[in-house]
């Protein structure tokens, strides 16, 4: 079976999480902060959905909103989160509790955010199969050093009795990963693992999470703002901007067939793309805007290259824009570019249909 194959297998039967219509928003004094605003994905088990995008793009929220972490003045205001076929904005505080860590798990950008300094490894491992598995003693000592072994730890019945100070950046990520796996979830979230760590660290933590993949048929969300990443690890790319999804597709689609312009802005801002030795990085000039207002227009118009005059006054919506399949999906008013422009935009006017689900 080839690599193409395994991945539409991958996505056959019902989705393991299928976010729908969702919003979360931070109510400030000053403002209502969208940050993030309408979006729709699913994840299936065995495969890697990449989200993508600048700081600001709503990445961390759509990550903590799904765990059900949003702390005040933030609320989720509207939508679904549907796991395993229920919804998770149905749940109480204390079945939250217990489907954070043991169904679906999450990985942070800074291992040191997530473990004590004052416990050592091995204990906070075994913590969590205490809460979640039940298990204590020796036999949760034994399965705490089979996790440290499972994450490529060398000599881990020396290290799970360590503290965390005495853990390098990279073996430190591999013991949180640990930790998460701790209660076999079905739903892995990573939150830019990697980017704290070093290039050749980096590669080894994607390979690890490869591998348990594999092993374990786990779902994964992979958060991060580094194309290359998304590039190495993931199977389906969602592209955010100010708390919307932009672009979506399988990832050998959108990195050989980009259409959204922020899409092509981000693929054009890689470095090592062929550049002659006096030609300069491309770059997408200003930044990401604060979304405190109705997407009554595109948010990316103002440092998009390729706006026009209805791209201020009509709101994109998710069109078609790859084989009929559906699977590429991109919001721009530029879709679909077998028709005229004007028909473009009455198809976004009358919410972007064409094509079919617009998920």
């Amino acid at each position: 079976m080839s690599t193409e194959q395994a991945r539409s297998a991958r996505t056959e039967g019902e989705p393991l999480l299928s976010v729908e219509n969702l919003r979360t928003s931070f109510y400030t004094d000053k403002e209502v902060i969208r940050a993030v605003d309408g979006i729709s994905f699913d994840i299936f088990r065995g495969e890697t959905v990449g989200i993508v995008g600048e700081s600001g793009s709503g990445k961390s929220v759509t990550a903590r909103s799904i765990m059900r972490l949003v702390e005040k003045p933030g609320r989720i205001e509207n939508g679904r989160i549907m796991y395993d076929g229920e919804d998770l904005l149905d749940k109480s505080a204390k079945q939250m509790r217990s489907i954070r860590g043991g169904s679906i798990a999450m990985v942070f950008q800074d291992p040191l955010t997530s473990l004590n300094p004052v416990y050592t490894v091995g204990n906070q491992i075994k913590e969590a199969l205490r809460l979640h598995r039940g298990l204590s003693g020796s036999k949760a000592t034994k399965e705490a050093i089979e996790l440290l072994e499972a994450v490529g730890i060398p000599d881990a019945h020396r290290r799970v009795r360590e503290y965390p100070h005495q853990f390098s950046g990279g073996m430190r990520q591999r013991a949180v990963i640990a930790m998460a796996l701790a209660c076999d979830p079905e739903l892995l979230i990573c939150d830019e693992p990697t980017t704290a760590l070093d290039v050749t660290i980096q590669a080894q933590i994607l390979e690890l999470l490869e591998e348990l993949q594999e092993e374990r048929d786990l779902g994964i969300m992979f958060i991060t703002h580094d194309m290359g990443v998304i590039a190495e690890i993931a199977d389906r790319v969602n592209v955010m901007y100010a708390g919307e999804i932009v672009e979506s597709a399988p990832v050998v689609e959108l990195f050989e067939s980009p259409k959204h312009p922020y899409t092509q802005g981000l693929l054009n801002s890689i470095p090592g793309q062929g550049l002659d030795e006096d030609e300069r990085l491309a770059t997408i000039e200003g930044d990401v805007p604060t979304p405190n207002e109705d997407p009554t227009y595109c948010r990316f118009a103002p440092r998009c290259p390729k706006a026009f005059t209805e791209c201020d006054t009509v709101h994109p919506e998710p069109v078609e824009v790859g084989d009929g399949t559906g699977r590429h999906r991109a919001s721009c008013l530029l879709y679909p570019d077998d028709l005229p422009t004007e028909e473009a935009v009455a198809v976004h006017r009358e919410g972007g249909q064409r094509g079919g689900d617009t998920r």
